[in-house]
């Protein structure tokens, strides 16, 4: 494709694989990829993710609606990621201002060295955005067909899932019509494809176990190669048994960041090393 995205024909979709044999093709909806971008422990999924794609076991199947709601909702939920944590630590503070008493500036001073890591949380959130905007659009371009959209007016119209809440699921609708398309045209019977969405109320059965899909959609997943999934970490974890847990675990980094305290010592630390190595320099001229 012109933009650096694969169709599904393209050879380059399987291109390389050696030594693993079936690929698992993923369809998510743009709230599973919001959600991971604003997780801030999310590398450890975006790098298997990546490593995933990179070895030729997973596929991501990514229509432009969820590119173009992935960015337009970018920003929105950025900020938003900022202004809640500031907003807790805040009301923290004052609950301990107002109700404290035992270790109360132990408890402040701890406040303030979160405050520190504020932007901290931003720069995460911002390469986060990044890494899973660059696996969307890297991803392979699947969009409805015209026969897709006749079959979301015949849902619309018959009110079934996920037109059976008073809302406009279209862009949902269009989803399942596009994933429905791959199954059906699988390159190979030892594939497998997984549709996932923590969107329960749209495509999750009524009652107690939601991770069954809607009475209406069942049919879209009676298929052997086909399942349905709330998150990307079960439907990766069950068809990479062998080795998915293994990769969580080892890509597990954390940055840690010094608090303020931290900070201001190794301030004092590297000013009295200069102090130091310059007095020997001017006492030994």
């Amino acid at each position: 494709a012109m933009d650096g995205r694969t169709t599904l024909s393209s050879p380059s979709v399987k291109g390389g694989v050696v030594g693993f044999g079936v690929m698992l093709y993923v369809l998510a909806d743009t709230s599973v990829w919001l959600d991971l971008a604003k997780d801030v422990n999310g590398q450890k999924l975006i790098v298997a993710v990546r490593v995933l794609v990179h070895e030729g076991r997973l596929t991501l199947l990514v229509p432009q609606l969820v590119v173009d709601e992935f960015e337009r909702n970018r920003s929105r939920v950025e900020a938003d990621m900022t202004r809640s944590l500031s907003a807790n630590l805040r009301r923290v503070r004052d609950e301990i201002e107002q109700y404290g008493q035992e270790k109360k500036d132990a408890a402040l001073t701890e406040l303030d060295n979160l405050a520190q890591r504020v932007p901290l949380i931003k720069e995460i959130a911002t390469r986060n955005f990044d890494d899973v905007h660059e696996l969307l659009v890297k991803g392979t371009t699947m969009d409805p067909s015209p026969h897709g959209f006749a079959t979301v007016v015949g849902w619309a119209l018959e009110k079934r899932a996920p037109f059976h809440r008073s809302k406009n699921s279209v862009a949902d609708a269009l989803l399942l019509t596009v994933y429905s398309a791959a199954v059906e045209d699988a390159p190979s019977p030892d594939d497998r494809y997984c549709f996932v969405s923590a969107n329960v109320k749209d495509f999750s059965a009524t009652g107690d176990d939601n991770r069954l899909p809607h009475p209406d959609l069942a049919d879209l997943f009676d298929h052997p190669q086909s399942g349905y999934f709330l998150s990307l970490v079960a439907a990766l974890a069950e068809h990479f048994p062998d080795d998915f847990d293994d990769m969580l675990e080892e890509f597990d980094f954390h940055e840690e960041v010094r608090n303020w305290e931290e900070l201001r010592e190794a301030e004092e630390e590297m000013f009295d090393r200069v102090w130091y190595q310059r007095s020997l320099y001017f006492e030994h001229r």
